[in-house]
């Protein structure tokens, strides 16, 4: 009778060993990843608030030269319902990509006339993500021009003096 020999390796699967690397090659992968798209979040929130800035400003820019009249003041996140017509009011009222809601103010704050984001006291964004704001928008200084923060907690756009 013939002995089989030594049993030769199927290729049935892998060792222990060989998935063991790759669970390790794909957890190296994952934390050098993860950590890049975490930052992709933060500038979409901040591109998203820059864009609705800029369209509540044209849209109070518009409402100033059609209307002859600054824009009204209301309590923040109320829409001024002079504004019908000019942005709609679910688009006013939503919370802002960064947090607080949207606001005019009428002569306070140094400014005649200004719409922006009033963060309530909350959780107010780090200069450098308003400054990332004030840069797609104007001077990328947020003291200075027509984007700035007139406030601890509020960061608007300026449209009279």
């Amino acid at each position: 009778m013939r002995h089989p020999g030594p049993k030769a390796r199927g290729a049935a699967g892998f060792t222990l060993v060989e998935l063991l690397i790759v669970v390790i090659i794909l957890g190296v992968l994952a934390a050098v990843v993860i950590p890049t798209m975490g930052g992709v979040t933060d500038d979409t929130r901040i591109t998203a608030f820059a864009t609705e800035m800029s369209v509540l400003a044209d849209a109070a820019e518009r409402y100033q030269v059609v209307e002859d009249s600054s824009l009204p003041d209301t309590s923040s996140g109320v829409w001024p319902t002079e504004w019908d017509g000019y942005i709609r009011q679910d688009q006013f009222e939503a919370p802002t990509p960064l947090g607080g809601v949207w606001d005019t103010e009428l002569n306070s704050f140094g400014v005649v006339s200004a719409v922006g984001a009033h963060f309530n006291g909350g959780d107010v964004p780090a200069d450098a993500d308003l400054a990332a704001v004030d840069l797609m928008m104007d001077d990328g200084d947020i003291t200075t021009g027509k984007v700035r923060k007139l406030a601890d907690d509020r960061f608007y756009y300026v449209l009279e003096e």
